[in-house]
């Protein structure tokens, strides 16, 4: 049931007896670690009430196509694009019909046609209503669009006909939604990701720092997330929105990256990926104001900064460290020398020299290097490349 954590589930509730399995659903998908937000029909509504969802789901339940204040907040166009699944139970004939033939009368129906996400449906209704030609026919429809039919069940029936037409038990339909997610190369692993510069303060108004800009650091933490891992993201400063699904922690000197990330480490994590471009060194005065030109010169003495990557190696709670290593020469042995020295588990590296890859490029390309192996990854947007070098990670943790 690992793949359900930190999945956005979308539960639509259409009307029939079975709705009142819907709340039973919400808290079994809640204790699967998904985030759950419901809709409901007006025929939804006749059958369990919205106030109910509510409290189970801990959310507010949306029930109407154009509802201002729902528009003024999460709008149904938002609501869709927030959904990794929209998921049906219980998905009455009607609402079958409507979806086969792509009605939008509804929120609901209106979601189903404006996402982009998986939508799977659990029908419910009566036996007979399910072996009719038109609900047959509506459910091969559905099949040929690509959404994901959850049973019916057969057996005993609220109306007192016995046959199929049952929706699956709450359990029974969190497997059939947890088996949609395939990505799943790092569900329930905690990873950790350092990115951007550290700025290192001479005076109140002046600081050393370097040309990076979180790109790389930031799209990797949306591709572990995107693989099912928990996400910290410890930032420098950069001007970047946070990931969804991650957990950003903003620091600015080397010293704080260093002491947050040691912080991390102590508590627990599996993967440490560094690729923030940390100061090498700090000046070991900073003047309480600002320093003024008096002088044709002026000397700066400066001391080393701690080492994120290899202290983080030679923890006791060492996870999988992953180091990055941006070059301008002899990119490849200097990358083999840092993995080897600093006892890393794998690094990537890459030559910074030109003006198309690396710091503040929206592109990169790698050379990924591990103790009897490497993997080049060329030329490509820093948001394939993040997802390449996820998966390569997740199969060398695993191995």
């Amino acid at each position: 049931m690992q793949r359900l954590i930190s999945k956005r589930i979308l539960l639509g509730v259409t009307g029939g007896i079975a709705a009142y399995k819907a709340a039973d659903l919400v808290r079994r998908l809640q204790d699967a670690g998904a985030e759950v937000r419901v809709v409901m029909t007006q025929g939804a509504c006749e059958f369990i009430t919205p106030l109910t969802m509510q409290a189970l789901s801990g959310q507010p339940v949306h029930t109407d196509l154009l509802d201002p204040r729902a528009e003024a907040a999460m709008g149904h166009i938002e609501l869709a694009r927030w959904a990794d699944l929209i998921l049906i139970a219980p998905a009455s004939a009607n609402f079958l019909a409507r979806l086969a033939h792509g009605h939008g009368n509804d929120l609901l129906s209106t979601l189903c046609l404006a996402t982009g996400a998986p939508i799977a449906i659990a029908p419910a209704m009566n036996q007979q209503m399910w072996a009719d030609t038109a609900t047959q026919k509506n459910q091969l429809i559905l099949q040929e669009k690509g959404i994901h039919i959850f049973g019916p069940g057969s057996g005993n029936q609220a109306c007192g006909e016995v046959g199929p037409g049952r929706m699956l038990e709450p359990e029974e339909i969190i497997q059939q939604a947890a088996d949609i997610f395939h990505y799943d190369l790092l569900t329930g692993r905690h990873v950790v990701i350092t990115a951007g510069p550290t700025r290192e303060p001479i005076d109140p108004v002046r600081y050393l720092t370097n040309k990076s800009s979180g790109k790389m650091g930031f799209a990797l933490a949306e591709a572990a997330a995107e693989a099912g891992a928990r996400v910290t993201l410890i930032a420098g400063p950069v001007a970047l929105p946070t990931p969804e699904r991650v957990q950003r922690i903003d620091v600015v000197r080397a010293q704080d990256m260093y002491q947050t990330s040691m912080d991390v480490v102590e508590q627990g994590c599996d993967v440490f990926i560094a690729t923030a471009a940390v100061a090498d060194y700090r000046p070991t005065v900073t003047a309480d104001h600002k320093i003024k030109k008096s002088t044709e010169e002026i000397h700066l003495t400066l001391v080393k900064n701690p080492d994120i990557i290899a202290a983080v190696a030679s923890h006791d709670k060492r996870p999988f460290t992953v180091g990055f290593a941006a070059e301008t020469q002899d990119v490849i042995s200097y990358a083999q020398g840092k993995l080897t020295n600093k006892k890393l588990d794998m690094i990537a590296t890459n030559d910074v020299s030109g003006s198309n890859v690396g710091f503040n490029s929206d592109n990169n390309a790698l050379t990924v290097i591990w103790p009897g192996g490497h993997k080049v990854l060329p030329l490509a947007s820093k948001r394939q490349i993040a997802k390449q070098l996820i998966e390569l990670i997740a199969i060398r943790y695993k191995d």
